[in-house]
């Protein structure tokens, strides 16, 4: 290099080759780095500093709003709904029905309440009550999860957020209540012991019958002092938080099975935590409550509407139980006190008032029950529950443990023609297809367990046709046709025309022909009234409208809707015609207009049915038997001065008196029936002109001793057999 181009600079010394530069040298090869500019994080970690900065965030924003929440949510004073007002039922017309919704508390002392009891709570609802914070957030997120994801609503609520919202707060499910009963929880936590806590929520709790707190329920459900009960009786009442009215067993005998298990898992409950012995558990029994005593002012047939109303409301989840029990609510039904009067009337003069239970001891196990439903429009216009609701608590009109017996068959024979079914021999079934009749005879093409179903007396019919078989209710045709349509899709038709799927013994077997499954009166009124409607079904209603402080509350629609083709239906009922004009239902004709129905009886003759219709309104009428002090099922053998109960004896005249002063002097009006081809009837004969409701010239006319709707000319020698 030439002298001139030399630095003056002093020389830079030269680095020491074994010194650490304390820096990264630039790889030679790469670019350098344009002024000014900085180096990129990896795009990973760009990411994970960003999640890290939402989090903190996030943090930060709950944190602030755990602290806003803590200092603006105070503890209110208690709430006025935690003393119940009055529920107000009205009539169709606007007159009052009943009122309803006083309070029975009696408030206790936690030391009052024997520790068995307490313990028995605590493991129904909240077993670590004594170690856990007033609020557990994980088990509220589980619950919130568990109700988003479709497996049945959760709370998540520890006891002190449950007595938080009964005492404080309020059952509507809102998130703004939710967060309310979240802070104020935590507070009250701070402010009351564990058992002040318990001791309120013990007091504020529903257990059913209008019972709020454990000593309001201890008499309740076993007519004593709370600190009387035992360990099993304290396990029932806890039993009893999770649905009260579902676990009552003397009005819900059905849910027995449902009742027991969560009984059990009381129990099991308290071995877990070491409050019982595994000896002592197993010593124990269920101990079954009395039967309840309602208000004086529920009797008669108000207690039954009401108590009908009220499951309506919480079955379509219009109210749930505890709102409804806190009162303040104004409800219309739907029933029509005319045709509730002319209900009583019917019953009281064809039943009730000819009992004598002294003279006659079948007459003490006489129970009533019946529902009439508009077809036009689902509406529940008249309904008998009993004798009188401060007697006989359960009611008769909806309560699902008594066969319906043949009642069932007309929904095989709406199955048969809606799906086009042909018999084994590939014969369309129509009201005219033969069947063999013969007694005890094995169905046909039945994959399952063999199958001979009797006849009524053991009767053979032979070669007879579908319409004369429902005239005269045969078994051994049913079964065999049951299975030709398909016992599944009988039992799809059945729950399309009104009766529940979860309706007791409603099981696709050739069986399900003969009525095993035990639905309600006002599930038949339901599955009826659509039959009428031609197959359209309109749900029924007990409900027109429900305010609360004049604000409306939002009524399922209920819009009809089209569940078996009208060709099914109409022909349907056709058949049910012939079943009146000249089967076992002729005492029906007493209605003085067109009718189509069917008889029905239970097995062993422990429940009598007729369930009818003109084209106005379908009434179904049953006659069940009950021992009043064990509440077992009875056979009615000799009830009422009768050999035997049939469903065309009392149940139709039932009907036909109550049918006949309901529709007054409306016009008479026939059948518009659009029948399937091939199912064209003879014309039915004219309603008598001078049936007077009653027939009791029937008993000359079959010479049986019997009202004869159910039973035909005897043959000479024989004794006329029952039908049904």
């Amino acid at each position: 290099m030439s002298p001139s181009l030399r630095s003056s600079s002093p020389a830079a010394p030269s680095p020491d080759p074994g010194a650490d530069p304390g820096w990264e040298p630039r790889d030679p090869t790469l670019p350098a780095p344009r002024a000014g500019t900085r180096r990129r994080a990896p795009l990973p970690r760009r990411l994970l500093r960003a999640a890290l900065a939402l989090f903190l965030l996030g943090g930060v924003v709950l944190a602030g709003a755990f602290a806003a929440g803590y200092l603006l949510v105070d503890i209110p004073a208690a709430n006025a709904a935690a003393v119940a007002q009055s529920n107000l039922y009205l009539y169709r017309d606007g007159t009052v029905l009943a009122r309803d919704g006083e309070v029975n508390r009696e408030n206790v002392r936690l030391e009052r309440v024997p520790l068995a009891v307490r313990r028995a709570v605590l493991a129904a609802e909240d077993r670590d009550f004594h170690t856990s914070r007033a609020v557990d957030p994980k088990a509220m997120v589980r619950a919130a999860w568990n109700t988003v994801t479709g497996k049945g609503r959760q709370s998540g609520s520890t006891i002190t957020q449950q007595y938080v919202k009964n005492y404080y707060l309020g059952q509507e499910q809102t998130l703004t209540r939710k967060a309310k009963e979240f802070f104020i929880a935590i507070k009250l936590e701070r402010e009351k012991t564990k058992d002040e806590i318990l001791q309120g929520y013990l007091n504020t709790s529903y257990f059913g019958r209008n019972a709020y707190g454990v000593q309001a329920a201890a008499h309740a459900y076993y007519g004593k002092d709370v600190e009387r009960l035992g360990p099993a009786e304290g396990a029932y009442l806890a039993a009893l938080l999770k649905a009260p009215s579902a676990y009552d067993v003397t009005t819900r005998p059905e849910n027995r099975p449902a009742v027991l298990a969560r009984w059990g898992y009381v129990l099991d409950g308290m071995v877990g935590e070491g409050w019982l012995t595994p000896r002592e558990r197993a010593a124990l029994r269920f101990p079954d409550p009395q039967a309840a005593r309602a208000a004086t002012g529920l009797s008669g047939q108000r207690g039954y509407l009401v108590q009908a109303v009220e499951e309506h409301l919480a079955s379509r989840g219009i109210l749930d139980e505890k709102t409804l029990a806190g009162g303040g609510f104004r409800i219309v039904t739907t029933i029509d006190p005319a045709r509730q009067a002319a209900l009583v009337r019917a019953v009281e003069d064809r039943v009730t008032h000819r009992l004598d239970p002294a003279a006659n001891p079948a007459d003490r196990y006489v129970r009533a029950g019946a529902v009439a439903v508009e077809p036009a429009t689902g509406r529940v216009v008249a309904l008998y529950g009993g004798i009188d609701y401060t007697e006989q608590y359960v009611n008769n009109a909806t309560r699902r443990d008594y066969q319906v017996g043949s009642t069932f068959k007309p929904f095989v024979l709406t199955a048969a023609v809606q799906s086009g079914a042909r018999t084994q021999h590939g014969e369309p079934i129509t009201p005219y297809t033969l069947y063999d009749g013969t007694d005890r005879r094995p169905v046909e093409g039945w994959p399952g367990a063999p199958y001979d179903p009797a006849n009524e007396d053991g009767e053979s019919y032979g070669e007879i046709p579908v319409g004369t078989a429902t005239d005269l209710s045969v078994n051994a045709v049913y079964a065999q046709m049951a299975v030709d349509v398909g016992p599944a899709h009988v039992r799809r038709t059945a729950v399309a025309l009104g009766l529940p799927a979860a309706t007791p013994d409603l099981t696709a077997s050739p069986s399900i022909a003969l009525g095993p499954a035990t639905a309600s009166v006002l599930d038949m009124a339901q599955a009826y009234a659509t039959l009428a409607a031609h197959g359209r079904r309109g749900e029924h209603t007990l409900v027109a409208a429900v305010t609360r402080d004049g604000e409306p509350l939002p009524l399922p629609s209920g819009e009809p809707r089209q569940v078996v083709g009208r060709e099914a239906a109409d022909t349907t009922t056709a058949v049910l015609r012939s079943v009146v004009a000249s089967g076992t239902g002729t005492a029906a004709l007493g209605a003085g207009r067109p009718a189509a129905g069917k008889t029905g009886t239970a097995e062993d003759d422990k429940a009598a049915w007729f369930a009818g219709y003109t084209p106005e309104l379908a009434t179904v009428v049953a006659l069940m038997g009950q021992d009043p002090e064990s509440g077992a099922h009875e056979p009615l053998y000799g009830a009422l001065g009768l050999p035997r109960v049939n469903g065309g004896g009392p149940p139709a005249e039932i009907w036909a008196r109550f049918t006949r002063e309901a529709l007054g002097n409306a016009p008479v009006r026939d059948f518009d029936l659009h029948l399937m081809p091939g199912a064209e009837l003879p014309e039915v004969p004219p309603v008598p002109d001078d049936t007077d409701g009653e027939r009791e010239s029937e008993q000359d006319w079959y010479g049986t001793g019997e009202a004869g709707p159910e039973a035909k000319p005897a043959r000479p020698g024989k004794r006329a057999p029952r039908r049904d």
